[in-house]
């Protein structure tokens, strides 16, 4: 396999997106919202065009979830998040009406992060491409070149 790094050009868009489960006996209020998200995610994987590269699916504890995705740009994340016609609309407002009935039994985050060309870099070493490698390809690494060669910041 050797050393590898990301094949991305350009700008790279980072969505984080969790859930807690503050409350574990009241189910019926955090199962809803814990269930949205692989809905989306399936749709999203249905239909390459929307614009999701690649997604990661993370725990931090039995009550931490966070999904990890990568886009081809913070239009294609935006208009997904914006259309009617789309899962994530209808079902954000319906997760909105469970936390909010949920007396803090359930607790969300999201962040994006639109991430500048020479402002990330990434190396695989004798490993399949992980996160951004795995969203937009790997390229070969050149003998000699340093981290601090891929940062131009």
């Amino acid at each position: 396999m050797g050393r590898t790094t990301a094949g991305a050009q350009g700008d790279v868009v980072v969505f984080l997106i969790g859930m807690r489960v503050n409350h574990f006996w009241a189910v019926h209020r955090w199962v809803p919202v814990f269930f949205a998200m692989p809905m989306m995610l399936r749709e999203l994987n249905a239909d390459r065009s929307l614009g999701l590269l690649h997604h990661i699916l993370l725990t931090s504890s039995p009550r931490n979830y966070v999904v990890v995705q990568y886009w081809e740009s913070k239009e294609k994340l935006l208009a997904y998040a914006a259309s009617p016609q789309r899962r994530h609309h209808p079902w954000w407002a319906r997760v909105n009406r469970y936390v909010r009935k949920s007396g803090g039994h359930v607790g969300l985050w999201h962040e994006t992060y639109v991430v500048p060309e020479g402002s990330y870099e990434t190396i695989y070493g004798d490993m399949p491409a992980q996160g951004l490698g795995k969203a937009y390809g790997i390229a070969g690494l050149k003998d000699g070149v340093q981290a601090q060669d891929r940062l131009k910041v």
